[in-house]
């Protein structure tokens, strides 16, 4: 069975760093895209950033850019968001997807796999 197992949340004060997992298991993800997503009360999921599994190459909202860093390790099948100059807006809860670069969108629709969420709250 796919499986996405996000890991690394938790709470830290504004301005600081945290970076969350994505461990997946259950088949390779070459050729996918993986994409992090976040909820925050009260509000629709929203795209974080994403990265191609195979190059590397990675987009981010404008909320984020600059701030967070989306990497991967393909020997461990893990993806990492490095979250730094955290405001408390960004807390939510925070998802990881996976999905075939030419069905998923920006939005939540298109993606194949989920992840269960990390909670990450960020205090002034």
């Amino acid at each position: 069975q796919v499986q996405l197992v996000e890991s690394g949340g938790g709470s830290v004060q504004a301005g600081g760093s945290l970076r969350l997992s994505c461990a997946a298991s259950g088949r390779t993800f070459s050729g996918y895209v993986m994409g992090w997503f976040r909820q925050a009360p009260g509000k629709e999921r929203e795209f974080v950033g994403g990265i191609n599994w195979s190059g590397g190459s990675t987009n981010y909202a404008d909320s984020v850019k600059g701030r967070f860093t989306i990497s991967r390790d393909n020997a461990k099948n893990t993806v990492y968001l490095q979250m730094n100059s955290l405001k408390p807006e960004d807390t939510a809860v925070y998802y990881c997807a996976a999905g075939r670069p030419g069905l998923i969108t920006i939005g939540t629709s298109g993606w194949d796999y989920w992840g269960q969420g990390t909670q990450v709250t960020v205090s002034s």
